[in-house]
């Protein structure tokens, strides 16, 4: 019996229903992924699977949040983070007339452990007042709960203790992040392989999402991002992911996992 032989038609129909191109996405990744979730509710084909995700929008919801990877964590990968605190703001710090004029976007943001991480590091160099940053994703549901602030004990595991202090522990080991950190991140629904971004960024975050993407895709994204960047700006990408022809994009390397926009 054929099973999932129309990807093709899937796919035109979801970016239909979304605006979701899965043709920018690599292929035999995304679609195991697909499979595995139709398969595990109950669906033996991708038309079928499509008429019920179009019906049922909670479903809808929660297959976009498990298509675009929501896998984060507050100070994941935490050698870059040190590196990001160290010398990357101190450097862009030095270029602005006043630090709480940095514009910073986290791009890619999930359900908010990256740009809330970006606030508690600021705050180390201006008090949260003064501290206002750019967070989007192209999930909704996950934009939502980041705007709640609520997370389970296991995504703060790599958190440094001196940022503890930001949390309150609510029931079942669910920690709420603090209202005036919450009050730094305004939250922006952005697909960035559609939409048009935001200008003149001192430092832009797009981490862990590259991977997922075919070269085309890469190649497009690369663009946009270094026309988002002012002069000089910061684009700072995951521990798995590089730019192979960053001269291509007005980049030059900065260091490990960072490249800066040339003038």
């Amino acid at each position: 019996m054929a099973v999932f032989q129309d990807y093709e038609e899937f796919k035109m129909l979801f970016y239909n229903l979304s605006h979701i191109d899965l043709n920018l996405y690599k292929e035999k990744q995304m679609k195991r992924r697909i499979i595995s979730f139709a398969e595990k509710h109950g669906f033996s084909s991708f038309l079928c699977f499509f008429e019920e995700i179009k019906e049922n929008r909670e479903m809808r919801d929660v297959f976009i949040g498990y298509l675009t990877i929501n896998v984060s964590e507050f100070y994941r990968n935490p050698a870059q983070w040190q590196l990001f605190e160290k010398k990357i703001l101190p450097a862009v710090f030095n270029q602005k007339k006043k630090m709480e004029d940095i514009r910073i976007w986290s791009s890619a943001c999930s359900t908010g452990e990256e740009p809330y991480t970006v606030v508690m590091i600021l705050n180390k160099f201006l008090p949260l007042e003064r501290i206002r940053i750019l967070a989007s994703d192209i999930d909704h549901d996950a934009m939502d709960k980041a705007k709640k602030g609520i997370y389970p004990e296991r995504n703060l595991r790599e958190l440094p203790s001196d940022f503890e202090k930001y949390f309150t522990k609510q029931d079942k080991d669910m920690y709420a992040i603090s209202e005036k950190v919450k009050r730094c991140v305004e939250f922006r629904n952005i697909n960035l392989l559609r939409d048009s971004f935001p200008r003149d960024m001192d430092i832009i975050l797009c981490r862990n999402v590259l991977i997922y993407f075919t070269e085309e895709a890469k190649e497009y994204l690369f663009e946009e991002l270094s026309k988002s960047l002012a002069p000089n700006g910061i684009l700072f990408i995951g521990s798995t992911e590089q730019i192979i022809n960053y001269q291509r994009y007005n980049l030059k390397p900065l260091d490990t996992f960072f490249y800066q926009k040339i003038v």
